[in-house]
């Protein structure tokens, strides 16, 4: 199957091919072929990374108190945002875990929103982008679970609240929970990529009107698709950190 190859991927390919077989190599990975090892998705991400470095290196030296500039108020809309949805899911436990839910948030929102840029795609569209955020968010619950309550305490709330149940419920649970992960995934990874490929389709049939509507389409499930996937995360936290257990 001929894949489209980003103009930054190329580059990377040409001149960096060396670096990316010894970095695969790091993680016991190899290329399908060596002289062109890295892939859109993983350039894409890089790409978002550096976004991200540079946006909060340039806002840290423009916060003020008195004069907030035109950047510092659009993250501290997402910063509030995010902290009240954060404070409604997990309770008053919830500004512990905000570091993670502000970084996946802002790192799916520009994943997904830099597909609109012409000869960039949306790393998310490649499937091991959602897998590799849903992973985090899945070891990450888990492990403040434990912390929180123990590995006695936090592994008994699988069994559920009654006792004589506990055959039943411990195999649910566990099926339950193993599913988060690929739920996550798929609906982050199936609505980018079709969102991304309706785009694409438009875009070959008219240059104007029908393009406009989609993208603008585009930025709205990509707001909503990060805004979903870091609500399911701050559940499946408040889920793991409840005193219930």
């Amino acid at each position: 199957m001929v894949t489209h190859e980003a103009w930054l991927t190329k580059l990377f390919n040409a001149y960096l091919a060396g670096f990316g077989n010894w970095l695969l190599g790091v993680f016991h990975q190899t290329a399908s072929d060596p002289k062109e090892p890295w892939a859109d998705f993983i350039v894409m991400q890089m790409v978002v990374a550096a976004i991200m470095i540079v946006l909060f290196l340039v806002l840290r030296r423009r916060l003020s108190i008195d004069k907030p500039g035109i950047m510092q108020q659009f993250f501290e809309v997402i910063h509030n945002f995010v902290v009240s949805e954060a404070d409604d899911q997990v309770g008053h436990d919830s500004r512990n875990h905000i570091v993670l839910f502000e970084t996946l948030f802002i790192f799916l929102l520009i994943a997904n929103l830099i597909g609109i840029v012409p000869q960039f795609m949306s790393p998310t569209q490649a499937v091991y982008v959602p897998a590799g955020c849903a992973l985090i968010a899945f070891v990450y619950y888990n492990w403040v679970g434990l912390r929180k309550h123990g590995a006695w305490r936090y592994t008994a709330h699988f069994a559920g609240p009654i006792w004589w149940l506990s055959w039943l419920m411990l195999p649910i649970e566990i099926i339950s929970h193993l599913a988060r992960p690929l739920s996550l995934t798929i609906r982050l990874f199936a609505n980018m990529y079709a969102g991304e490929q309706v785009t694409l389709v438009f875009l070959s049939l008219t240059y104007l009107v029908g393009p406009a509507i989609f993208m603008g389409l585009h930025v709205f499930v990509s707001l909503l698709q990060a805004y979903i996937f870091v609500l399911l995360t701050m559940m499946y936290v408040a889920g793991a950190v409840a005193e219930e257990h």
